[in-house]
């Protein structure tokens, strides 16, 4: 055991409840491990900087009063201002929400942000609430967290369970109880009040854009071709705004997308499914059950077929100790955060397949927001093609990083690209010093 698990963090108990941050954790010390980092250093990364847990209590359509449990999690703000998701789930807990704050931190660092790392979220079922009960929501939790929130501060996004019209109403509230209209204070807004062109896509393609640099760092490496074409397999679980959109971004290209699933279900089409047709199924009937042109299986065996490419793209920890011995893909794109258990990983990896870590990999998001959140500054705003241009600039340069450690210290994908993200947040730190 390396001195950095052997150094001791206060409270460090208070957060290592959900798999998902002990996971980060255990991410972490194993790149310090790697790359000899500072152990206080270490320490510092290994537990947030600021935690908020709220009451949320709304008023619901039957007159009754119910009382939902918030958070925000500031995990490390030393290279900017805080930015990350606010989810609506059912299983949003303080440990998760720390844990996705810390992913943040080393994703924004990692890409090249200004931005630190921070995370959000309510512990509902948003399925059970009507548009008015989601307004109230987000409204009542927007006005908790006021103090923490703005945009030198700490700029929300959407996540599981939110879109554009919840960073809406945020941006709303926020700015009635200033006074004046602030849109820098959240990204992922509609377009009509400041939102960026591209932004609703940028996570899904920019799982894509990763796949592409994928294929061809392996062939490079004499692993296969590094043509994007009908003998490229792919399945995709999830289909929410991740997992449709890399769908329908490889599927342009020319892959077979074989296999897609949602929570309810999953279809399966050995020749390949018509992904713009099932989206357009979906978008009507809110689920994949009762897709007519394809077979149907059960969501969790999407993740076990035999395909070149596997893109899990709904929630964290599908892929486990107890599945990981059925998952053929050689290339796992991570387009959810955390989908891949740390040990199912090093089994993976001991395999030989080719892991695109999460915080590469759905790093188009954030790079997107920031590109909004730097249009809103300005007041100047971009097309689309300046968009989606810049973005894969950005994952390319990050990528090759990614790689290049890769190849320097003989490790795994997950491992480098930490160790890419934590070295330039040691130097910062380093720079800015101890306060007092």
């Amino acid at each position: 055991m390396s001195n950095h698990q052997n150094h001791e963090v206060p409270g460090a108990d208070v957060w290592s409840a959900s798999d998902l941050y002990r996971n980060a954790v255990q991410q972490l010390h194993e790149a310090a491990s790697v790359m000899k980092l500072d152990p206080n250093v270490a320490a510092r990364l290994s537990v947030p900087k600021r935690a908020l847990v709220v009451s949320v209590p709304i008023r619901l359509d039957d007159g009754s009063i119910k009382v939902f449990e918030g958070y925000r999690v500031q995990h490390n703000m030393t290279l900017g201002p805080g930015k990350g998701g606010i989810r609506f789930h059912p299983e949003v807990t303080l440990s998760e929400t720390a844990g996705l704050a810390m992913l943040m931190t080393f994703k924004c660092s990692l890409v090249g942000l200004p931005l630190g790392g921070a995370k959000g979220g309510i512990r509902v079922n948003p399925s059970q609430l009507s548009r008015q009960e989601h307004q109230s929501l987000m409204r009542r939790y927007t006005s908790e967290i006021n103090m923490i929130i703005g945009p030198d501060k700490d700029i929300p996004a959407p996540d599981v369970g939110t879109d554009a019209q919840h960073m809406a109403w945020m941006m709303d509230t926020f700015s009635q109880e200033r006074g004046f209209a602030i849109p820098g204070v959240v990204t992922g807004k509609p377009i009509e009040i400041g939102g960026s062109l591209g932004r609703a896509e940028s996570t899904g393609r920019g799982v894509v854009y990763t796949t592409v640099h994928a294929k061809k760092y392996l062939a490079d490496k004499g692993r296969g071709s590094a043509r994007i074409d009908s003998s490229t397999t792919v399945a995709v679980h999830g289909f929410g705004k991740v997992g449709a959109i890399a769908a329908l971004e490889i599927h342009a290209l020319g892959a077979k997308v074989v296999a897609i699933g949602d929570y309810a279900g999953g279809i399966y089409n050995k020749n390949g499914l018509n992904v713009p047709e099932v989206h357009r199924y979906f978008q009507k009937n809110r689920t994949l059950v009762g897709y007519p042109e394809a077979e149907a299986i059960k969501p969790e065996d999407v993740l076990t077929l035999d395909v070149e490419v596997l893109m899990p793209c709904a929630i964290d920890g599908v892929i486990t100790d107890k599945n990981v011995n059925q998952v053929k893909a050689k290339i796992i794109s991570e387009g959810a955060n955390g989908p891949c258990t740390t040990s199912a990983m090093k089994v993976l990896e001991e395999r030989g397949a080719f892991i695109i870590p999460d915080v590469l990999c759905n790093a188009g998001g954030v790079i997107v927001s920031y590109f909004e959140w730097v249009q809103g500054l300005q007041n100047f705003f971009w097309s689309e093609k300046e968009v989606n241009g810049k973005l894969a600039e950005v994952m390319e340069n990050a990528f090759k990083k990614v790689v290049q450690i890769r190849d320097q210290h003989d490790c795994g994908m997950k491992t480098a690209a930490l160790i890419a993200g934590v070295d330039r947040l040691d130097k910062a730190m380093r720079l800015r010093g101890l306060f007092p």
